[in-house]
């Protein structure tokens, strides 16, 4: 019989009229990695935020190892034992590396009134050391790393002091492969020690390959908790869903010839440091893959084609011979960009969801007298947001308020609304359930009939392979190779040009 570490009491939590979690009540034992899934806005982020003292709950009651514990804030429970690593940005701009990994135990270093950052930054290294992040250090700013090493120090910033409870929060959807690998690493290390860990992911492939135990939610509500090795990916889609997940995932077709009309021309560009030389067509009606590890450059390719690369060189032409130099310029030419950096890059966290699913389409609701109707404005947001099946309150309400999946929907809902001809995805479906990733695979799918144009950049190489007429492979900044579009193509094909 395993022992129990944590006991979830009837919890409780609403924002406003919606109810995020309703009565909800389970337990996750010692020693074990325990997933916890549903769709967009079930309720899985709400309940281990109150878990972990980011909100407070409603009603309802936690019980680690037989006492009752209150967060009210992180640092409050890392003190009962309890810690997270977010699905967004969890480190803190202005600080040094070692700053954030003890951010609210800089007691530890203090002797009267004065801190020894010196001792601080000795300690972060050698932790850094033992995480096998050596290239990580503790006195450079936080600021000075990419997003995927910035998530290594909040892994060990969660897990430094041997928690009793770790809550992996969609960490992945950030990471590279090499990324999840280390994280894979450390969720096993947690599991071996006896320690637990909540671990939240929309990929069920992964979640069945890590976890011991699976509690599924829907509309807050607790549906069932089931052993991983029990169930199949088709079990666990009914079980979030609520019904069969039927209709094709992927596209469908193989041998369709791409039209010969070049949409956007990409010749030589490079970006200092980041991309060297790249050149490529995007044909209309294309869907036009990129893949590669997390530096690789691909990301960088994305920016370019949207007028958003720092210090470009080189040219990105359309058909109608438009230079797209700026942002301006790109969405007046109707090219739509999505990046994987969401909260930073994609959405106006301070701003509504109809304020975001406008933004870019505003020349065209106000008019010739630039006048803007709120009903316009709601009509207009409402339209694409139920397209997109945003789980909220109403258009009204702040994006911040969103689960990541849902901000993601907020993202393409915006552009579903310029009809835009080109979009630049990148990372689309990051954070996204898996019903709203087979809707979004079938809306990029009928976009393509249409004849619009998709660049889609991922680190998912089966979406890649599902989905492109061709793959571009990217290495170190280049280009090392292209594939087409066949039934024969694998994952290995992908990997032996990435490495």
């Amino acid at each position: 019989m395993s022992e129990v570490r944590l006991q979830i009491k009837n919890l409780c939590k609403s924002f406003g009229i919606t109810k995020a979690v309703q009565n909800v009540s389970f337990d996750i034992n010692k020693g074990e990695v325990h997933a916890l899934i549903g769709e967009n806005g079930s309720g899985k982020s709400t309940l281990t935020n109150m878990l972990t003292g980011i909100y407070t709950k409603d009603s309802g009651t936690f019980i680690l190892d037989g006492k009752e514990i209150h967060p009210k804030n992180q640092v409050e429970a890392n003190d009962e034992g309890v810690a997270i690593i977010v699905q967004e940005l969890g480190t803190l701009s202005g600080l040094t590396v070692a700053e954030n990994i003890f951010l609210g135990h800089e007691a530890m270093f203090v002797k009267a009134g004065i801190k020894n950052t010196n001792a601080m930054n000795k300690r972060a290294n050698e932790l850094l050391h033992k995480y096998g992040f050596d290239r990580i250090k503790a006195a450079d700013m936080i600021d000075e790393y990419n997003f995927e090493d910035r998530k290594l120090v909040e892994i060990v910033k969660a897990t430094y002091f041997n928690p009793k409870l770790v809550v992996i929060d969609e960490t992945t959807t950030a990471l590279s492969q090499e990324g999840r690998e280390e994280l894979y690493k450390h969720m096993n290390r947690i599991r071996s020690e006896g320690n637990t860990v909540i671990f939240i992911s929309h990929d069920l492939q992964e979640v069945l390959r890590m976890s011991d135990t699976i509690t599924i939610l829907r509309d807050g509500i607790y549906i069932d908790t089931v052993k991983s090795a029990d169930v199949t990916e088709d079990d666990l889609k009914r079980l979030m869903v609520g019904r069969e997940v039927t209709g094709n995932y992927y596209r469908a077709d193989y041998g369709e010839k791409v039209s010969d009309e070049v949409k956007m021309s990409v010749k030589d560009v490079t970006v200092p440091g980041e991309i060297e030389d790249v050149s490529f067509d995007l044909h209309k009606g294309e869907i036009l893959g990129f893949g590669g590890l997390s530096e690789s450059g691909m990301h960088e390719v994305g920016k370019a084609c949207f007028g958003a690369s720092f210090d470009r060189q080189g040219t990105v032409t359309l058909a109608d011979g438009t230079a797209v130099n700026d942002i301006p310029t790109a969405i007046a030419k109707s090219i739509a960009y999505t990046s994987k950096d969401r909260d930073n890059e994609s959405v106006v966290m301070n701003q509504s969801i109809g304020d975001n699913i406008c933004l870019p389409s505003l020349d065209r609701l106000t008019g010739k007298f630039h006048l803007l109707s709120d009903k316009k404005r709601k009509e207009f947001a409402n339209k694409f947001a139920k397209e997109m099946s945003v789980k909220m309150v109403n258009t009204d309400q702040f994006v911040s308020d969103l689960s990541g999946g849902n901000k993601q929907k907020v993202v393409l809902a915006r552009w579903l609304g310029m009809d835009s001809d080109i979009l630049v995805l990148d990372s689309p479906t990051r954070g996204i359930d898996i019903k709203v990733k087979q809707d979004i695979y079938q809306l990029m799918d009928s976009m393509r009939k249409q004849g619009k144009s998709i660049i889609m950049i991922s680190e998912e190489m089966a979406e890649l392979i599902g989905m492109c007429d061709r793959i571009i492979i990217m290495k170190d900044g280049r280009i090392s190779g292209e594939l087409a579009r066949n039934p024969q193509m694998n994952e290995n094909s992908l990997i032996a040009k990435m490495v």
